[in-house]
């Protein structure tokens, strides 16, 4: 910058540094009134004067005009922990460091003595400091380094805790304590991971997780076999490109008929899915879980026709072995040459009983197409108190004891519920009048389902694995319909039928739940 320039500052803190120009008349400044009316542009050159700005200095050519900033204002750096407690140790020795120099030093003592003490007491007194320093800042420093450990998930680190009526040994027992209980977290976490992913590769169920950009996260080995891809080659794909995709829309539990590329699923079957939702990372993921429904059917469907076919031979044998050894003996009967005299009698008494085999069958084909055409129900608000009394008051053979519960109505096929609850307290009479005993019609809201209870005292059940199979009875005479048919009509109506030996005292419990 040239000697001779001119330095200003405006009133937002900006130096104006101005150089004079090589114009003759403006090497002399202006001065006086006079002069500055000589030239009407000085009022607005003036950077004191309120119409003064950079751009008109630099437009003007008999000046040059540099900008910079001022030298920013100096602000001090706060002191840190340990140099505040020092500072304060040093304060509080200092008044007395101060008397004690002064009363040493006017006290007549000789040089020497003087000095000696001096250094001792400086010493003393600087010693006490750092001291007091370090008694402060290193108790925290470790447990920074202890928190710093748990931070890192190292939970091995543990403090030296001091007697227990000190407040810094409470601390350091409080961060032993919370390192212990992450310790014993961070186990139960790692059991845990390590048990469920156990339990998904081992399982028959093929489970798949995407994260919000639809990207395949995770599978385990029934996805691998599923899909006939290794996890390698699965992870991170789309599942646009995986053929899932439209598992990720639609209804969250739903049954799927479609082909997948695994070896175990190449012909068209029928599949489980089911679709969840869950936040990793605070990001939301979709969790597929797809079973195979058609193996399981297969072998239910498989079930059910063997103990169909049982009961139909065991039925069928009942009927067709006594018609076969009847028409065998009236067959030697009309091959003989001579007849006894009473020939027509034994005639007749065959024919009766292979007319009465004959409509025993019947009746068994009969009871087998209601079983198979039972229609859906037709569901109408109807009065559950109202239903359960007329029901019990049709039994006439023994007086059942009724203990009414809330009135309240339901939904429901009135027609087909009567008919269970007849089949039902039916077999409870039944029961309890071979041994003497009672019957017993209770009902009650359990949740959202209206529960009935039919209690008999009767003998009781030897085996309860059968009781619902179509056309088995433990009954003489009967056609083992009638609890096949009563579970059809509660499953239909979305509730369920049970029957129980008692826990308490003989005879059985029937309980059926309905939906409220």
């Amino acid at each position: 910058m040239p000697a001779s320039g001119n330095t200003k500052s405006d009133r937002n803190g900006i130096a104006i540094i101005t150089s004079p120009s090589t114009n003759p008349q403006s090497a002399s400044p202006l001065t006086g009134h006079d002069q500055q009316s000589e030239n009407p542009q000085s009022e607005i050159r003036n950077p004191q004067s309120p119409h003064f700005s950079i751009l008109q200095y630099a437009q003007a050519a008999e000046q040059s005009v540099r900008v910079k900033p001022l030298p920013r204002v100096f602000h001090p750096q706060p002191l840190n922990y340990d140099q505040r407690i020092l500072l304060l140790a040093f304060f509080t020795g200092l008044p007395g460091a101060i008397v004690g120099l002064i009363l040493l030093w006017k006290g007549g003592f000789d040089t020497k003595t003087q000095w000696t003490l001096t250094v001792f007491i400086v010493a003393g007194w600087l010693g006490c400091a750092l001291a007091l320093r370090e008694r402060v800042v290193t108790p925290l420093q470790t447990l920074s380094n202890l928190l710093a450990a748990l931070r890192e998930g190292d939970y091995s680190i543990r403090g030296r805790a001091t007697k227990k009526d000190d407040p810094l040994g409470d601390v350091v027992r409080e961060v032993n304590a919370l390192g212990s209980t992450l310790r014993t977290q961070r186990l139960g976490a790692m059991e845990a991971a390590a048990l469920a992913r156990t339990v998904m590769s081992e399982i028959q169920v093929a489970v798949f997780a995407f994260d919000s950009e639809r990207k395949l996260r995770l599978v385990n080995r029934a996805g691998e076999r599923l899909l006939a891809r290794p996890t390698e080659q699965l992870l991170g794909r789309g599942a646009e490109e995986l053929r899932l995709d439209d598992c990720l829309d639609g209804e969250a539990a739903r049954t799927l008929q479609r082909t997948f590329p695994g070896a175990l699923a190449r012909e068209l079957g029928r599949w489980g899915m089911r679709r969840s939702s869950f936040r990793q990372d605070g990001k939301p993921h979709h969790l597929i879980v797809i079973a195979d429904l058609s193996r399981a059917l297969r072998e239910e469907e498989r079930l059910a026709w063997q103990r169909l076919v049982r009961v139909l031979g065991h039925e069928l044998n009942n009927s067709l072995a006594p018609i076969k050894s009847i028409a065998g003996s009236l067959e030697s009967l009309m091959a003989r040459t001579e007849r006894p005299s009473d020939w027509e009698e034994d005639l007749q008494r065959g024919l009766a009983i292979i007319s009465s085999r004959a409509e025993a069958l019947n009746r068994f084909m009969t009871a087998y197409a209601q079983l198979a055409k039972l229609p859906q129900p037709d569901l109408k608000p109807m009065d559950a108190g109202a239903w359960i009394r007329r029901v019990t008051s049709l039994e006439t053979r023994l007086k059942i004891a009724l203990i009414t519960g809330p009135e309240l109505t339901i939904r429901g096929d009135r027609d087909q519920l009567e008919q269970l609850l007849i089949n039902v307290v039916r077999n409870a009479v039944d029961a309890s009048l071979e041994t003497g005993g009672g019957a017993l019609v209770t009902w009650r809201v359990n949740n959202s389902f209206l529960e009935v209870s039919v209690e008999d005292e009767g003998p009781g059940l030897p085996n309860t694995s059968n009781l619902f199979v179509p056309f088995f009875t433990t009954k003489p005479g009967g056609s083992g319909i009638g609890l096949a048919l009563s579970r059809q009509i509660a499953e239909g109506h979305g509730g369920m039928l049970t029957l129980e030996n008692r826990g308490s005292g003989r005879g059985c419990e029937a309980r059926l739940r309905l939906p409220l």
